[in-house]
């Protein structure tokens, strides 16, 4: 039908236009679903994107040579042959494997995912070793060993070259009139510096998730409902700048590729109960030390929080891994960067 109707609709390859209609399809049906189900709060209710900074090629409208570095376009709009900058060795998949191609426009290039259908198994040696891991603030997690890592807090860290960009942005900005050319540039600086900081906190998330996994046999881990907790608004920056929800994300995806055991539990009262004896020891979030006063345990409050952690996984079912991520496929971003 969009073909019919617009000229633009027309030239673009039709696998691109089912892929956007598949993903339109599935906010609509995402929002009915939640509706359904009466979650609390907003249901996303599907909203029109003005600018649509990626377009998504199945299996047909693209073509790559024979060296694999150069990516050609054969749909209507005459984007041509596409030089590809990257590390990624496409010769060791074959092109029947690679499912789609998603060109992502980001403030530093072009970039070309590739979603390949690969069955990604290491097999390793059992470690015989199980951990209870609690995610926090003060420290980015405390396991069950009592070894702590540290937060890196990358967006505190940038806050004030961010503040400055804004600033600059907002200088140059005009209002009822055409933008000037620093304003542009301005403004692409800050989106770097935006995207440098979510490529940090990736990259620390998939580091620390692979050396967990790769330590221990089964880690637990909190489920946090992490959406509902940003609602504080005292906290909601420094919750965001941890990252947890990304870390378990990778927690589950490593788990499944080093054939480890991941168990997510609920929070409730982990920090409360005593690790040691079960009863409840009220503490407020200042309080950062656990003090029984029924067996007399003294323990820092994350700590006990992780045993109990540990205990849960073990000695309930709980669900195993949080779902975030595919069945098979795997979006690799390559890295091949246009010239």
């Amino acid at each position: 039908m969009l073909a019919a109707n617009f000229e633009w609709a027309e030239k673009l390859n039709s696998m691109a236009r089912q892929a956007s209609a598949d993903r339109a399809w599935a906010a609509i049906s995402r929002f009915y679903s939640n509706c359904k189900k009466k979650i609390p709060g907003k249901k996303g209710f599907p909203k029109f994107k003005k600018r649509v900074h990626s377009v998504e090629y199945k299996t047909t409208g693209w073509k790559l040579s024979e060296d694999r570095k150069y990516l050609t376009l054969t749909d209507g709009f005459d984007i041509g042959r596409l030089k590809l900058v990257g590390t990624y060795d496409l010769h060791f998949y074959q092109i029947k494997d690679i499912k789609r191609v998603r060109l992502v426009k980001r403030a530093d290039g072009y970039y070309a995912q590739f979603c390949i259908a690969v069955d990604r198994e290491i097999k390793v040696e059992p470690t015989k070793r199980v951990i209870g891991l609690d995610v926090g603030l003060n420290h980015f997690y405390t396991d069950s060993d009592g070894n702590k890592v540290e937060n890196p807090r990358f967006l505190r860290k940038s806050q004030k070259a961010l503040k400055r960009l804004q600033r600059r942005v907002s200088r140059k900005f005009r209002t009822r009139t055409t933008q000037s050319n620093n304003y542009k540039k301005s403004r692409n600086k800050l989106a770097r510096k935006h995207l440098k900081v979510s490529r940090q906190r990736k990259d620390f998330a998939v580091k620390l998730a692979k050396c967990v996994i790769q330590s221990n046999d089964v880690v637990a881990y909190e489920n946090l409902q992490v959406r509902n907790m940003v609602k504080n608004h005292k906290l909601a920056k420094s919750i965001s700048d941890a990252s947890w929800y990304l870390f378990q994300c990778w927690l589950e995806y490593f788990g499944r590729v080093y054939a480890k055991i991941t168990i997510a539990v609920p929070p409730q009262w982990t920090s409360q109960n005593c690790s040691k004896c079960g009863e409840i020891v009220t503490k407020t979030l200042s309080t950062r030390t656990h003090q029984c006063p029924h067996c007399g345990i003294v323990l820092d409050r994350d700590e006990n929080a992780a045993l109990n952690i540990l205990t849960k996984g073990l000695s309930t079912a709980g669900h195993v891994g949080i779902s975030a991520w595919g069945e098979n496929d795997l979006w690799k971003e390559s890295g091949n960067r246009f010239r």
